[in-house]
């Protein structure tokens, strides 16, 4: 590991799940141990674990898990298998490396199947170690294609985290900073707090100040007025789900910021590794967003803001057209316009 390169949220250790609960941060660094299938769901769905990648990790260890609960007769094996599967996807709609974790790794259970309850349980383990360190490597690489894009001297701003607490390691949006950073390219990171749960107050100031990377947090109304006064050269964002066509699924409010990008003559950037593209999608209209409580807006740290009766809409993401993106930084390469066809031969590569 580099000095930019010390997190891992999702681990396992003593044969369980190990999960930094970053509902807690950063008033405290809290570990959960989990090791089964409903406590796996439940940590995706109240937040314990967030961001797409993570989300991924978080699932094929849930899946290995799974494995190690189901009953050693190889047909009831199959059967809890399935049904725990679709326990896992349903936890949350919008990020496509959700399913595509549970996919990969039910897909290696039945392959060694036929080779004893066993063998489907190791392969299942090690299936779940290798999409969590490819996951690293992955963020590693968007970072590495990202650099001929990166100025000397960037003010980057970001929204919401897309750090490595949201993925197995080092990060999407923040691999970019993190990769600017080591190549002393980087001068500012501007994190957007992010409402209404604030991960950028929470998370991404939090792990940057962690890894010794300069950040400078500002409220969502402010990125405007510094893009106006030309102390941001560029915006970095993750993505929960990529369509077919390059509109971009990500945190509620990242529209918005790709507006003002592209008004102010600003490069808006998604950093996301290949599995975030959900070709099946041919745009962002078919991407399912999430909607949650309308509590999570209502109310702070318990306190309610909201006069009692006030609904609140909470949708949890917004799309982002792919005609407001510059560019799209994946583990195999960086995706330009038109992004129907560069996504399609990066995936081909």
């Amino acid at each position: 590991m580099t000095q930019y390169d010390t997190l891992r949220p999702v681990q396992w250790k003593d044969g369980q799940l190990r999960l930094l609960d970053q509902r807690r941060l950063p008033g405290a660094e809290q570990w959960l141990m989990i090791d089964a299938v409903d406590a796996v769901r439940d940590a995706i769905f109240t937040m314990v674990v967030r961001g797409a990648p993570a989300i991924g990790c978080t699932a094929a260890y849930g899946m290995a898990i799974a494995t190690r609960k189901a009953p050693d007769d190889p047909t009831l094996f199959a059967e809890k298998i399935a049904a725990d599967a679709q326990t896992l996807k349903d936890a949350r709609p919008t990020a496509v490396n959700l399913a595509w974790a549970v996919d990969r790794v039910a897909g290696v259970i039945r392959a060694r199947l036929g080779d004893g309850v066993d063998s489907a349980r190791e392969a299942a383990l090690a299936e779940a170690h290798a999409i969590t360190e490819e996951d690293v490597q992955f963020c590693k690489d968007m970072g590495a294609h990202s650099l001929p894009f990166i100025p000397d001297g960037a003010r980057l701003l970001t929204h919401c985290n897309a750090g490595a607490l949201a993925t197995g390691g080092y990060g999407t949006a923040l691999g970019v900073a993190r990769a600017a950073a080591e190549a002393g390219k980087l001068k500012m990171v501007y994190a957007d707090e992010t409402r209404p749960r604030q991960q950028g107050a929470r998370l991404t100031a939090w792990e940057l100040h962690h890894d010794g990377i300069p950040v400078t947090l500002i409220s969502d109304t402010v990125a405007g007025s510094l893009m106006v006064r030309g102390e941001i050269d560029l915006v970095v964002v993750g993505s929960d789900r990529i369509a077919a066509n390059g509109d971009v699924a990500n945190k509620i409010g990242t529209y918005q910021v790709a507006i003002l990008a592209a008004y102010h003559e600003i490069p808006f950037y998604v950093a996301a590794p290949l599995s975030t593209v959900d070709f099946e999608t041919p745009t962002g209209d078919g991407i399912p967003i999430e909607e949650r409580d309308g509590d999570e807006v209502a109310i702070i740290d318990g306190t309610r803001i909201v006069p009692e009766g006030v609904p609140c809409r909470n949708p949890a993401f917004d799309v982002t057209p792919h005609t407001l993106v510059k560019a799209i930084f994946t583990d195999k390469g960086v995706a330009l316009a038109p992004f129907v066809e560069s996504l399609a031969k990066l995936r081909d590569l």
